[in-house]
């Protein structure tokens, strides 16, 4: 290798870190852009000031309470779960070289979603017996998946996609018998929770997806590299010296992990683990890991839905419909051009 060739390499790998560092910062500027935006509008718009004041503790009328109250718990909670929906996306989709393989087509999240609509409307269990149910349903949900799509000879990325469809279809049937069982006062609750919403977000409802990002989140980041040597194959991945197997656990559980506690607070928001990943590898390009910014696209496709979803029409829109109208072409798209490549 000539030392043209290796300055040509060096020189390409600096553009590509600079492209990295630039866009990231772009995303995270949107991001506090859309955070300062939801504090500051609702039926009243209240300036920055005011909005400092308020969070800094002093007492100023409406303010405060609109401020601490409603609008902070919706922000926070739209950009926790936004981070963790697009961070755990992209990891699916990288691990297993396929941007249908997502929690939200494969069945992940109705698995998590079927134990949650079973603690509120058959239990009217606590938000924590909620999220723990979430989290055990993923994991279960995850690995009876895997099971069906390994025949004991090899493992198929296509023949996964299809059982998590064919699951994700028993498990909405599920949700759909639980709501026809359920009180008739049980079923705003649902309907709000299933539509993906952070209408009536709490602030003593979200330690646990706190706790969740700052433990599992890291995992998922630090292991960026071993994720993107993953998206070569396994082995090529084996001969690089990954180990694929502990590799792989870590990454689905923190994953399943973080999307099954989001999923909890916030309900199934639709499309934005399937769509974050895609748009963030658009942007950053190739090279470096994508696990960042695919979550902070995901925390700026919550916030701007939201925001659409409450301004933009006469009638209120949860932020899940607006993010299901965003995905839902892509998705047709993306089959679409699967199938004629011969993927599916």
């Amino acid at each position: 290798m000539t030392t043209n060739t290796i300055a040509y390499i060096i020189e390409g790998r600096r553009v590509r870190q600079r492209r990295w560092i630039v866009v990231t910062s772009i995303l995270a500027v949107l991001s506090v852009v859309l955070c300062c935006a939801m504090l500051m509008l609702g039926n009243k718009i209240y300036p920055v000031q005011d909005v400092l004041r308020a969070l800094t503790g002093e007492k100023i009328k409406g303010v405060s309470f609109a401020v601490n109250t409603i609008r902070l718990p919706r922000m926070l909670a739209g950009l926790m779960a936004g981070f963790a929906f697009g961070i755990a996306g992209h990891t699916f989709q990288t691990m297993l070289r396929n941007p249908l393989a997502n929690p939200n087509v494969i069945g992940i999240t109705s698995g998590s979603g079927a134990a949650a609509v079973f603690c509120i409307t058959m239990l009217h269990a606590s938000d924590t017996v909620i999220s723990i149910a979430s989290v055990i349903a993923g994991l279960v949900t995850t690995i009876i998946i895997y099971l069906l799509s390994n025949n004991g000879r090899s493992f198929s990325i296509g023949r996964l996609i299809l059982i998590g469809i064919g699951i994700q279809a028993m498990l909405d049937a599920v949700i759909s018998y639980l709501m026809l069982k359920s009180a008739q006062y049980d079923l705003p609750v649902v309907m709000r929770w299933l539509s993906g919403s952070l209408n009536g977000s709490k602030m003593n409802e979200l330690p646990p997806l706190v706790i969740t990002i700052v433990i599992f989140a890291p995992i998922i980041i630090m292991l960026g590299k071993h994720l993107s040597i993953l998206e070569l194959g396994e082995q090529s991945a084996t001969s690089l010296g990954v180990n694929t197997n502990k590799t792989r656990i870590a990454l689905i559980v923190s994953a399943v992990i973080m999307i099954s506690i989001a999923t909890s607070i916030t309900g199934p928001i639709a499309f934005v683990a399937f769509l974050s990943g895609p748009i963030a590898k658009r942007l950053v390009g190739a090279g470096f890991s994508g696990a960042i910014p695919a979550g902070l696209v995901g925390v700026i496709l919550v916030l701007a839905s939201d925001l659409i979803g409450q301004f933009a029409f006469e009638t209120r829109f949860p932020v899940g419909i607006i993010t299901g109208i965003l995905g839902a072409p892509y998705l047709i798209y993306l089959l679409i051009r699967m199938n004629r490549k011969g993927d599916l």
